[in-house]
């Protein structure tokens, strides 16, 4: 075998060398992503437990519905900083609302988030018993009340109690700061547990007790 052939086989060599090492490096940096992501993912199931746990923890012992709804205000507003959170739960007469105290700038000059919220409107909300975000409730806004939310990242959730929808928490927050999807994926959980809970917390009132 010549001189030029050796090198050329050992060209040949090196660049499979190579090639092989680069394959291998891919599939390494392709198994540290999953292995990070699954992590991630651990990590943030963890923490929504954690929430889980605490948030029902926090909710016994509330003797009435207003205690219920302030304990349950406070523990999604810590988990969602900077959030207005209100509380739509339907009437036979209309629809109740509570409003945990929210920071001043969360707000219009003239109204409060959830007065842009017209009765047609919480109708059709509570009708589709699904979260809805700031584009479904768009579309369901026939009014046009909702055009003063422009400067808002706006969500609801719903109440339910065996599929019959006991109304809806909007949450709230100005932008640029969005309501991002972990934070609501976090929240949605604890809604028919806390749904159960201001039920049981109504049924004196409607028995007339």
């Amino acid at each position: 075998m010549s001189q030029t052939d050796r090198h050329k086989r050992l060209r040949l060599l090196i660049r499979k060398l190579n090639s092989q090492r680069k394959q291998q490096a891919s599939k390494i940096d392709i198994l540290c992503n999953n292995l990070i992501s699954a992590q991630r993912a651990f990590i943030n199931r963890l923490q929504g437990i954690s929430f889980t746990a605490q948030f029902y923890k926090s909710l016994l012992g509330s003797s009435d519905l207003t205690s219920l709804l302030e304990r349950a205000g406070r523990l999604i507003k810590q988990e969602v900083p900077g959030a207005g959170v209100t509380f739509f739960l339907r009437q036979p007469e209309g629809c109740e609302r509570h409003t945990i105290e929210s920071d001043e700038a969360l707000l219009p000059a003239e109204q409060g988030s959830e007065d842009c919220f017209s009765p047609e409107l919480v109708g059709s909300i509570c009708k589709s018993n699904r979260p809805c975000t700031l584009d479904d409730l768009l579309g369901m806004d026939l009014d046009g009340g909702l055009n003063g939310l422009s400067r808002f990242s706006v969500a609801t959730l719903p109440l339910n109690n065996l599929g019959r929808s006991l109304g809806f928490v909007l949450l709230y927050r100005r932008s640029p700061k969005v309501l991002t999807p972990e934070e609501l994926h976090t929240i949605s959980p604890v809604m028919c547990g806390l749904s159960q809970a201001i039920h049981c917390a109504r049924v004196p009132l409607h028995s007339g007790k």
